[in-house]
């Protein structure tokens, strides 16, 4: 195992950190079983010497002990270890189960607190693996592997000594075995790992597949692609089988290298003990001694073959826990106080990080009590003024295109701003920045006059809300939609919400009312109801600023009217912009941005732009009147 794969477990380890005293304790109690252990091939050498000897035997340390003297303490050592056994188990896996859960906990906030360029560039499949198959290698290895080890390790090296004061030549002769398995473990030991890892690999990618067709699953029937999805399945998996199986025959050599080399130098101890036996230089139990102590050896060895293989994947799964746990986060993410145990870890980034900023060490994270960003650092109730600075940006896939290039505009508290253009003009680009899912390559986004990197980015986005085109609900019920908006609302504030959403009125239909189930991304609202559940979100918010992402474009012209009035309600007295084809929605805005392949051609209000003949506006809205009426 190489120092940087070392490193990388290591950190994983310091989960165990907090409970080092039950850890602690479980060692205790797994040493005591393994002594306790290792005195049964002495007791057992030692009772047959005295049924060989009717005036008994003299033991090391418990000295002249007869037949039921011997056989009585037998018994006690065996009542000891299971004893020990037991403690051992329930605190490692106590131990174990804990600090995983930690370990899950700060691997998914680290991960929903990265910023949207990580997002981008990462599969959601792929992620979920993560959390999922990845740590479930880790509990193979904290709770099984890790205890194993430390047993497998107290009987060897006691067997060793043991067997040792039992007979230096034989020692010798078995310890002649021992390089040739050192050599076939560092051997076999490196290929197992990078077999391993990329498994791992092949396996979150027949995951992600999986993630993307069920989140999918009404376009792959639509289009009847079963039968292609299937086969896109089927071609993953079968790379993830092929390098499995090739993990599998390289494990197979080298539990075969190993059972050669440890039960060969078995038979060649055993060959040389009877002729010592015979010549009368050892007794008949100092040799059932030697040969349970040899087994003992023996199975240690066998069980650290299947151990070591096992370890490896368990570095292979933490390089990669590893790795999503050194990415930069740009939010602060914490536990409710409520339910923090003391021992949680919380991420306190308060500044956002540029997408091209160089990832950071895993000291920002451990398994300790951190202080969360101070309450000063929290702005009050924004008056809404926002105002972009000669705004550039590049995403960083594609550095060689500029989505916005010089933007600057200004909206007071309260405006409205439209912002319109054809597809790709960078709409949804603008408001992302005001949202801070990205940095400005140049430029700067201020609120009410303060640069954004000065606010807390956490309380920032606090105070504004989103009307997406496409409405994502959580698979719970109505009232715990509209409630994430603003955790902790009551029932009466979240009906008061939907009463001016328009969405009361759908919601009491419902035999279940607020407690009715949405489904899976809310598929068992229409989408009228969904705009209309997330406008009562953005109510119960309180935003000071809004975006409306073409909130009313897919609607049929019912449900618009109806979204459109609780839109009117909840744009009143907040800072709004509006992202919008239709240009017949914009008319009454503010000011009216044109976009134009990410730089703004124009500016002004409806009846400023419409006189323009040559602008860009003027043509957009001439087109769509003109294909109004052909309708």
């Amino acid at each position: 195992m190489d120092r940087a794969a070392l490193r990388e477990t290591v950190e994983i380890l310091r989960y165990l950190k907090p409970y080092r005293r039950r850890f602690v304790f479980g060692l205790l109690c797994l040493l005591v079983g393994s002594v306790a252990g290792l005195c049964f091939p002495l007791l057992a050498g030692g009772l047959i010497d005295a049924a060989l000897h009717s005036t008994g035997v003299t033991l090391p340390v418990l000295g002249s002990l007869t037949l039921n003297g011997i056989a009585a303490i037998l018994a006690g050592t065996i009542a000891v270890q299971a004893l020990g056994s037991a403690g051992a188990a329930m605190s490692f896996g106590r131990v174990g189960q804990t600090a995983l859960a930690d370990l899950r906990r700060d691997t998914y906030g680290r991960m929903i607190g990265l910023p949207m360029e990580f997002f981008a560039r990462r599969r959601v499949g792929e992620l979920t693996s993560r959390l999922s198959g990845d740590i479930a290698q880790l509990e193979s290895g904290l709770i099984s592997a890790v205890p194993q080890l430390c047993r497998q390790t107290v009987l060897l090296i006691g067997g060793l000594v043991l067997i040792a004061l039992t007979s230096g030549k034989l020692t010798l002769a078995m310890l002649c075995t021992v390089p040739l398995l050192i050599a076939a473990a560092v051997t076999f030991g490196r290929k197992l790992r990078r077999l391993s890892r990329e498994a791992q690999d092949r396996l979150a990618e027949t995951g992600t597949i999986v993630e993307e067709t069920l989140q999918g699953i009404a376009s792959v029937k639509a289009f009847a692609n079963e039968t292609f999805e299937l086969a896109r399945y089927q071609r993953t998996n079968e790379a993830a089988l092929a390098t499995s199986l090739t993990a599998v025959r390289w494990r197979a050599a080298f539990f075969a290298v190993f059972t050669v080399s440890m039960f060969g130098g078995m038979v060649i101890v055993l060959w040389f003990g009877a002729g010592l036996l015979q010549s009368g230089q050892i007794t008949a139990g100092e040799l059932t001694r030697f040969v349970l102590y040899s087994t003992f050896v023996a199975g240690a060895m066998g069980q650290a073959a299947e151990l070591y293989s096992q370890i490896q994947k368990t570095v292979g799964a933490s390089q990669r826990v590893r790795e999503l746990l050194r990415e930069q986060p740009e939010v602060t993410v914490a536990l409710p106080a409520a339910t923090t145990p003391k021992t949680a870890a919380t991420i306190t980034v308060n500044r956002p990080i540029h997408p091209s900023s160089p990832p950071s060490d895993l000291s920002t994270l451990s398994p300790q009590l951190s202080t969360p960003p101070s309450a000063s650092a929290s702005p009050t109730r924004l008056r809404g003024e926002v105002e972009l600075q000669n705004v550039t940006f590049r995403y960083p896939s594609r550095p060689e295109i500029a989505v916005l290039a010089d933007i600057s505009l200004h909206a007071r508290p309260g405006e409205v701003t439209a912002l319109v253009g054809p597809s790709g003009a960078g709409k949804s680009t603008l408001t992302a920045l005001l949202y801070r899912f990205y940095a400005p390559e140049h430029g700067r986004v201020l609120f009410d006059g303060r640069d954004a990197h000065d606010f807390d980015l956490t309380a920032l986005r606090e105070q504004m809300a989103l009307v997406p085109q496409d409405v994502l609900l959580f698979g719970g019920s109505i009232a715990e939609n509209i409630r994430y908006g603003k955790p902790g609302a009551t029932l009466d504030e979240i009906k008061a919400a939907a009463q001016q959403a328009n969405a009361a009125e759908f919601i009491d239909r419902f035999p279940e009312g607020y407690d009715t189930i949405v489904g899976d991304r809310g598929i068992k609202l229409s989408g009228g109801q969904r705009q209309r559940v997330a406008i009562a979100r953005a109510i119960l918010k309180d935003p000071a600023i809004l975006v409306l992402d073409e909130a009313t474009s897919s609607l049929d012209s019912e449900s618009e009217r109806l979204v459109q009035s609780a839109l009117e309600h909840l744009m009143r007295g907040r800072t709004t912009f509006v992202i919008a084809h239709r240009l017949a929605t914009v008319r009454r805005a503010d000011q009216i941005v044109v976009l134009d392949q990410g730089r703004m051609v124009e500016r002004g209000t409806h009846e400023e732009l419409s006189q323009n003949p040559d602008g860009l506006y003027r043509r957009l809205s001439t087109l769509q009147f003109q294909h109004a009426l052909a309708e």
